[in-house]
Order: C-alpha cells, then sequence, then structure tokens
C-alpha cells in the first residue's frame, strides 16, 4: 500500500470518506453533501449533474431520484455511474466510479418517511426531466396529490434509490504550488480488495 498518513490515513476507504464528509459538514455553507454525478446515455454521451449523497455505507454511496428521470434511465441502461464530491472550504474532492445498483426496499421507505411532506407529496407530482409547460402545471399537480394523498403520502413504486459499489475512489487534497495529494484506491469488483496507489498531482 501507498505511504499514507494524516486525513488519508486508513485500511478502509468508506470510513474515510465519511470523516472527510463529517468535516464538510462543519465547514461547507451550502450542502456538504452535494455531489456531481455523471451518468452516460445510449448513444455514450455523457451527462452530469448535481444530486445530494445520501448515506455512506460499509461498501457503497447511496442517493435517491425519480427511476423515470434521465439520469435514473441511463444508470438502468449501463449499469454504472461516477460522482465527485468537491469541498472548496477544506480544498478536497472525493472522485468515485463504480456499479450501480437500485435501493428500493424497507431502506427507501423509511428515508422516503423522513423526508418534509412537501417533498414527499413533490415526488409525486413531478414526471422528472420531462417538458412541463409551466410552474402553474406543476403547482397544480401538487395540488391534486395533496387531495389525493393528504399528510401521509406512500413511496411512489418510480422513487427510490441507487447504491453505488465503487471500483475506483480517489481522494484528493490541494497542495502548495498545485503539488497536489493524491491517492487512488481501487479493485477488480465489489468483492475483491483493494489496491492503493499515490499519483502524482
Amino acid at each position: 500500500m501507498a505511504d499514507r498518513s494524516g486525513k488519508f490515513a486508513g485500511d478502509d476507504p468508506f470510513v474515510i470518506a465519511q470523516a472527510w464528509l463529517r468535516e464538510a459538514e462543519s465547514a461547507e455553507v451550502n450542502d456538504p453533501n452535494a455531489m456531481a454525478l455523471s451518468t452516460v446515455d445510449a448513444n455514450g454521451l455523457p451527462n452530469v449533474r448535481m444530486v445530494l449523497l445520501k448515506e455512506i455505507e460499509d461498501s457503497a454511496f447511496v442517493f435517491y431520484t425519480n427511476y423515470d428521470s434521465a439520469k435514473a434511465r441511463e444508470i438502468d441502461h449501463a449499469g454504472k455511474a461516477a460522482f465527485v464530491l468537491h469541498w472548496k472550504s477544506l480544498r478536497r474532492q472525493i472522485r468515485v466510479r463504480g456499479l450501480v445498483s437500485r435501493e428500493d426496499g424497507p431502506k427507501a421507505d423509511d428515508y422516503y418517511a423522513s423526508r418534509s411532506l412537501k417533498s414527499r407529496l413533490g415526488a409525486w407530482a413531478s414526471q422528472q426531466s420531462r417538458p412541463l409547460a409551466g410552474r402553474a402545471s406543476l403547482l397544480a399537480e401538487v395540488a391534486k396529490v395533496t387531495a389525493r394523498f393528504g399528510t401521509n403520502p406512500p413511496r411512489p413504486e418510480f422513487w427510490g434509490g441507487f447504491r453505488i459499489a465503487p471500483t475506483e475512489i480517489e481522494f484528493w487534497a490541494d497542495g502548495d504550488f498545485r503539488l497536489h495529494d493524491r491517492f487512488v484506491w481501487r479493485r477488480r469488483t465489489p468483492a475483491d480488495g483493494w489496491t492503493v496507489d499515490r499519483l502524482n498531482p
């Protein structure tokens, strides 16, 4: 293994990532869990957008979305995705690439139930990534689902989580004179052990 110390030290990249995120939660002003998620469409054209990371598990990174959205359709087609978490306040970032599976069981139900009522109703009302006539149309749809479900809407079948099981995780920290510190953890499959290399800036 590469010689690592300080913020890079540890034998488990998920534990390191959890520690970095905790630091960001006290340092970053807005959305420390915001990540730029990259997917690829059926023609191989990349697509990227900001989403919110909701959990770093022992072996995966989890976020939630509408399964009919463009990102979800692209993930389902490719089975792979990448993302970067960047914290300007800490001058650090984490880059991840890996295989993706759905989280649409009790864990998704629990997370959905923890969201604000307006967010839960909004999940029902929005046909994410599809054309919209205007904001008034969206608000009218929110009113319809509010009348239908009241204060306890169930999780929609078309809404749930994705779990990214990494085959590569890179930890990056800004260095003086642009001599950055970079350590990349790699494995062939999520079932394999990690190798760690230090990279040139």
